[in-house]
């Protein structure tokens, strides 16, 4: 999850990897298109923080989705600046 939740404009989204291998953590908008990529290659197991900023981007639900050893978890996040 991220923290906080409602931000504004930085975020702190925390995740964990099981094991090895290939990760990606994306950043959409309530429209689908692709905003931020925060996160793409090898990791290691661990847990890991990385910080949205939001300062460029209109206020809005964004989605934060994370791809990692064949699992995909999708979060809501609300900016109001």
């Amino acid at each position: 999850q991220n923290c906080p939740n409602t931000f504004n404009p930085t975020t702190q989204i925390q995740f964990a990897v099981p094991k090895s291998g290939y990760v990606t953590l994306a950043i959409f908008n309530d429209l689908g298109q692709k905003v931020a990529t925060l996160v793409d290659g090898n990791m290691t197991p661990g847990v890991y923080q990385q910080v949205f900023n939001g300062s460029r981007y209109a206020s809005g639900m964004y989605f934060a989705r994370l791809v990692a050893g064949g699992h995909v978890m999708t979060i809501k996040m609300l900016m109001i600046k």
